[in-house]
């Protein structure tokens, strides 16, 4: 009898956990997440082009966004990243389900949709328990088209090649889905 109540009262104890989630709190928590790198990168990115043009900014890209995802991570207590499909960073290519998300974010905005109005959001069982994950697209805007565009000073992609030899991010126009931010939570 103890050996059927036990794992009873496991599921009954894990659904009423469940009941008490706020996804509401955790979809808030990764729109500032996604607000506070944005405008950390964005703030990065204009000084260094304002101080060295974009050859500057490509330096700031390559060191100071992944150390701005982590510090945001710890700071908000999720993973913050960046993915695109056509990635400069092989670490930012996408898993299956976020290549899922930004082609439905394509086909979103191809149906009329503004761009930097795009988002997603899901929770789902994993291994250690449950992930809310959230999305949001990333629209290339102009200052973005000196590295990510279709015609780049030829300087600016020989350093875009000594850093990203497997560069895939040019070719890009203005209003382009450039790629999306991507926040993960645990919970457990």
């Amino acid at each position: 009898m103890t050996r059927l109540l036990l794992p009873l009262l496991l599921v009954l104890a894990v659904s009423g956990a469940s009941a008490d989630y706020d996804e509401e709190a955790d979809l808030e928590q990764a729109r500032q997440a996604t607000a506070a790198f944005g405008k950390a990168l964005k703030s990065e990115l204009l000084t260094a082009m304002k101080s060295g043009g974009p050859i500057t900014a490509i330096e700031v890209c390559n060191t100071q966004a992944p150390a701005i995802a982590r510090a945001v991570s710890l700071e908000q207590d999720v993973q913050i990243s960046r993915v695109s499909l056509k990635n400069r960073n092989p670490e930012n290519a996408p898993s299956s389900w976020q290549t899922r998300v930004l082609e439905m974010f394509e086909a979103r905005k191809q149906s009329g949709e503004p761009p930097n109005s795009l988002t997603w959001h899901e929770t789902v069982p994993v291994e250690s328990g449950h992930e809310f994950r959230f999305m949001q697209a990333i629209p290339t805007g102009g200052p973005c088209l000196q590295c990510h565009g279709v015609a780049i000073d030829p300087a600016v992609a020989e350093k875009l090649a000594a850093f990203y030899p497997e560069d895939k991010a040019t070719g890009f126009r203005q209003g382009d889905l450039r790629g999306a931010f991507v926040v993960t939570k645990s919970l457990q």
